[in-house]
């Protein structure tokens, strides 16, 4: 079975939507990617037909409502190859993922002048709740730089490495360079070091084949809405023997074991850190997006994705003034750029008049920027939807602004 293109697109009824009378060019996706059919219809029917709230009720609709948020937690379970679902957190997506670890981390794991390695590629959720951790704490940062690619190697971290280091936490794909990292090397060394691992996987979860399990790594987080979900649901994935070690982040019903007025005890994972009632509709959103991308990737999704980027890479730069940042990554899903003499911003703007969605700014990765002494790049970022007309309107629009700027 071979990818299909119009089949696919036919499947996303957002594409039918004109901006300024002009054909939709969604090349946001990086920053969230369109929902198919299947995801909106499947919240719809659960909503008008099987609500109620979970593992709080023996009626009919409160079972019926828990079997299906627990199969999808068994769905992310197989689609990431976890050993088994109670490793699976329900949370509100990776940003809530990578606090409740650090916050949870932060009643005993972590002691004053102990270390936590980042790279500068990280996303700004991947970079706060470490510095909470430095204040609250009294851990210190340290950083690792990449290349003008994103390029990092892994005697980086052996440089870098002290016994102090308790924690690496490190994206599988940059969001600006779209570089992939050589993550199984650096947790084998990690490991050989007595050193944990968190990887925020937002962007490759949509892009690469995940398996946590040949990974080793010992967290792992991403955001349904990344994956063709819906907003307001991610995971955490964690070993089940250190999410049993954790303590929890928030309080409240379900995650309690037994409630005494001087003292209390604590469910098992994955209930002890889903407190009060959770993003039920999402989280079957979520399986159902799931669902749909599995069989996107057996019919070639991957392989398709890298020819519609190499199609892109080479278009853009064909153009004038154009520098994109990342040049080598030509499999990358998404391109960021700026165009001499003129603003991202602008540029955005411009190219939003032709129907064409882009997004302008910091990505939430200042600290990348700085190393390019940049204040912000345009990025344009594909996905499943994504074809050969949408890059040529996008790259007729870009000249359109080049021009205007001339």
């Amino acid at each position: 079975m071979s990818f299909d293109i119009n089949k696919t697109r036919d499947d996303f009824p957002i594409l039918e939507k004109r901006i300024h009378d002009k054909k939709l060019v969604y090349l946001d996706s990086a920053a969230s990617a369109q929902k198919p059919s299947s995801v909106i219809n499947s919240m719809k029917k659960f909503q008008e037909e099987e609500y109620a709230n979970v593992h709080r009720g023996i009626h009919y609709l409160s079972n019926l409502a828990t079997d299906q948020y627990e199969f999808s937690r068994k769905k992310v379970k197989d689609f990431i190859n976890a050993d088994n679902e109670n490793e699976i957190i329900f949370t509100m997506g990776a940003t809530d993922a990578i606090n409740l670890v650090a916050q949870s981390l932060s009643y005993d794991y972590f002691n004053p002048g102990d270390e936590i390695i980042l790279t500068i590629m990280e996303h700004h959720s991947n970079i706060v709740p470490w510095h909470f951790l430095r204040e609250k704490c009294g851990v210190n940062i340290k950083w690792i730089d990449c290349d003008n690619n994103g390029v990092i190697k892994v005697e980086d971290f052996l440089s870098v490495i002290s016994d102090k280091t308790k924690l690496i936490s490190i994206t599988q794909m940059s969001n600006v360079l779209g570089s992939e990292i050589p993550l199984k090397e650096i947790i084998n060394v990690a490991h050989d070091n007595n050193i944990r691992v968190l990887v925020d996987g937002c962007q490759g979860i949509a892009h690469l084949d995940t398996d946590v399990k040949d990974l080793n790594c010992d967290y792992y987080v991403f955001s349904g809405h990344k994956l063709y979900g819906p907003t307001g649901v991610g995971v955490l994935y964690g070993k089940y023997d250190l999410l049993e070690s954790m303590h929890p982040w928030r309080g409240g019903g379900e995650m309690i074991k037994e409630v005494f007025k001087d003292q209390i005890t604590y469910s098992k994972p994955p209930a002890k850190f889903e407190a009060g009632t959770p993003n039920i509709v999402q989280a079957v959103g979520l399986g159902a997006a799931i669902d749909y991308f599995v069989e996107k990737k057996k019919q070639g999704l991957f392989d398709y994705e890298k020819e519609i980027a190499k199609y892109f890479h080479n278009e853009i730069n064909k153009l004038p003034k154009v520098k994109v940042y990342g040049e080598k990554n030509i499999k990358s899903p998404m391109i960021s750029f700026i165009v001499d003499g003129s603003h991202p911003h602008d540029i955005a703007t411009i190219v939003d008049k032709e129907g064409v969605a882009i997004r302008a700014g910091q990505h939430c990765t200042q600290p990348l920027l700085d190393f390019f002494n940049l204040s912000s790049t345009a990025r344009a970022s594909i996905g499943m939807y994504t074809n050969k007309s949408d890059i040529d309107i996008f790259i007729n629009a870009l000249n359109k602004a080049i021009s205007f700027f001339d």
